[in-house]
């Protein structure tokens, strides 16, 4: 993908606080799109997240240094009147959009694996949901007019599995519906899409090295490998810019049509894209789960 192919386009990445929606923010930025970033946590308050050091302020100007346009706009997108303010700005200062990526999600401190759905707490669970479902609900209900308004849109549901991978228990059912719902959701929006002469697709990064994984396992981006020793797995991890440079390639490619409905992974799309991620490589944990899921005794770098 040449530079700046996106010039010209709009962009909206909803939640572009941190992880990979910083790094798709910042991608699309890079290959000349304007994006507006959304988010809870500004320089002013910190969401439920609690981590006051990552902003939507802080991403639009990212965007900005890599050579796009980023605006940031304050967005709770489960408030649908502030995502009509959204959507309406959007309107009077573009009178466009072209790329939608519902990446908001935020629940990760609700989540408790091998945990039966009876023992988890409604509101924790359904706050699972309404995090990971109903935000993606409202923003597409809200956007698509204007995102049809042109052809070619592209709707953007990035989640964690894809159809292939997401047929086993997820280990904790308010998780696996909230991660589950936007594959259905690209596939539906792809079919109602297709008259208006645009496509959705659901995407998933692999193991991600977000600033919140890092900080979990007490690691930084520049010392991530020393991780490897207590999880094996950790060997094949991606870089938030991994997925990023996967998606800006494909909002590029006149072809895109053809992943309409689908739910693709990042491996994949490297694959297809000739992306790697920052330090050369290219990961690709989904398949190698999915071929030890089939017993075939994978070895661990021939998927990096």
């Amino acid at each position: 993908m040449t530079r700046r192919e996106l010039t010209g386009r709009v962009a909206l990445v909803a939640g572009a606080t941190r992880g990979a929606g910083r790094a798709i923010a910042v991608q699309l930025g890079a290959a000349g799109a304007t994006v507006y970033v959304t988010g809870r946590t500004t320089r002013e308050r910190a969401s439920e997240m609690g981590r006051s050091g990552e902003t939507i302020e802080g991403t639009a100007e990212l965007v900005d240094r890599a050579g796009g346009t980023g605006i940031a706009v304050p967005t709770d997108h489960l408030e649908a009147d502030q995502v009509r303010a959204l959507a309406g700005r959007i309107d009077r200062e573009q009178g466009r959009l072209d790329i939608l990526v519902n990446d908001v999600w935020g629940g990760n401190a609700l989540l408790d694996f091998a945990v039966k759905m009876w023992d988890v707490e409604l509101e924790r669970g359904l706050r699972m949901i309404d995090l990971g479902t109903r935000t993606h609900i409202i923003t597409s209900n809200i956007l698509l007019p204007l995102l049809v308004r042109n052809p070619g849109g592209l709707v953007v549901e990035v989640t964690d599995g894809t159809a292939r991978t997401n047929d086993v228990h997820r280990e904790n059912f308010f998780y696996d519906l909230a991660k589950n719902i936007p594959i259905r959701m690209a596939f539906l929006l792809g079919e109602e899409l297709r008259s208006a002469g645009g496509s959705a697709v659901a995407v998933t990064p692999g193991f991600l090295r977000s600033e919140e994984m890092l900080d979990h396992f007490g690691l930084t981006e520049e010392n991530w490998r020393d991780g490897i020793p207590g999880q094996e797995h950790w060997a094949l991890s991606e870089s938030p810019l991994y997925l990023a440079r996967d998606l800006a390639a494909l909002a590029a490619d006149p072809e895109r049509e053809r992943w309409n409905g689908q739910s693709l992974d990042s491996g994949q799309l490297a694959r297809e894209y000739g992306v790697t991620d920052a330090d050369g490589s290219r990961p690709d944990i989904w398949g190698y789960l999915l071929a030890e899921r089939a017993g075939r005794s994978p070895r661990l770098e021939e998927y990096r």
